[in-house]
């Protein structure tokens, strides 16, 4: 079925959602436009599952309206689901299957017969790299090679928009990395991608756009460098040579700051918010000289997407979103078998 390639990619307006006494989305508006990533961020419970699932219409929303490739989700949700795939954080493949297996039986759902789903399932699996992995058993395969796998289970009924619900949790920095290149593979060759991530790098190395939720609805709308000049100033940051220091460090870079010092004890640094630029980092160098504190590095930059979430919501990004809502295990089978 062909859909409106000039239409948005996403239409939402004053969607509402309540479960309970649990208010999961509280009049959301957002407009995403064609040929890009949209990454959806927000701290724990801020409602950016519950979003995804009415985006794929497994959650109807109590109020608003929501189209998606120009198809009103609410009246024809059957041709919506002709115009997504949905892939979550665990990869819903069949182990005791091999690669090519298993797309062909997502192939053969998707009402191809089966010389064209051998066609579809050769073609995704080319496109994702795994060509030599095709003809093994699932259960041979990485962690990240399984998440590639599921991408292309639901990229094997051509969706116009891919939902991605935090893809990369679990997975080793080499696996993400893969993953992240199997992505922006997909985005360069036309499939849309809304991407909800719990890893703000993740969010900075993909999307065109971000938006933050919180509450259930969008308190912020931008590119990462629109986002990142909400912060509103730039950061002083200094490692210390031994954690131990980190206390004395952070206290006599206080002073100099337009706002508290931030610790980081795994990476032994303090960041501290400063409204003059270049001279607040000469400033922390006659503070240094001046206090008995090894520094293995100082240097100026512009605030991180992690500091931009907690200007804004007043609180770190957490975790985990949602936590009853974020298994997603079977939701591809359940697209699938309602189309």
């Amino acid at each position: 079925m062909s859909h409106d390639t000039s239409a948005p990619t996403i239409e939402a307006v004053g969607l509402r959602k309540r479960f309970g006494e649990v208010e999961a989305l509280a009049g959301l508006d957002l407009v995403a436009e064609p040929g890009r990533v949209l990454a959806v961020l927000g701290p724990n419970g801020a409602g950016k599952t519950t979003f995804v699932r009415t985006l794929a219409t497994l959650v109807r929303p109590d109020a608003g309206e929501l189209r998606v490739a120009g198809v009103d989700a609410l009246r024809h949700p059957e041709r919506v689901r002709r115009a997504i795939g949905l892939a979550g954080q665990y990869a819903a493949v069949e182990q005791a299957m091999t690669g090519r297996e298993n797309l062909r039986m997502v192939a053969r759902l998707f009402g191809h017969d089966r010389r064209r789903a051998r066609a579809v399932a050769d073609a995704v699996i080319e496109r994702l790299g795994l060509a030599e992995a095709g003809d093994r058993l699932v259960r041979t395969y990485s962690g990240g090679m399984r998440r590639r796998l599921d991408l292309g289970a639901s990229l094997v009924g051509a969706p116009r928009l891919l939902l991605l619900d935090e893809p990369t949790t679990g997975l080793d920095p080499r696996s993400r990395n893969e993953l992240w290149d199997a992505i922006r593979a997909l985005v360069a060759t036309g499939t849309d991608v809304l991407l909800t991530t719990q890893y703000l790098d993740e969010a900075d190395q993909l999307a065109h756009r971000i938006v933050i939720v919180d509450h259930g609805r969008v308190i912020a709308d931008g590119t990462p460098g629109e986002l990142k000049s909400l912060a509103g100033r730039d950061v002083v940051e200094v490692r210390a040579r031994r954690a131990d220091d980190l206390p004395a460090l952070a206290a006599a870079l206080a002073p100099l700051g337009a706002g508290e010092p931030r610790t980081d004890t795994a990476t032994s640094r303090v960041a501290v918010p400063v409204e003059t630029g270049r001279a607040a980092v000469a400033a922390a160098v006659r503070v240094l000289d001046d206090i008995d504190v090894e520094v293995d590095d100082i240097g100026l930059r512009r605030p991180t997407l992690d500091e931009v979430f907690l200007t804004l919501t007043g609180r770190p990004a957490e975790a985990a979103d949602e936590p009853a809502e974020t298994d997603t295990r079977g939701e591809q089978d359940e697209l699938v078998a309602s189309r």
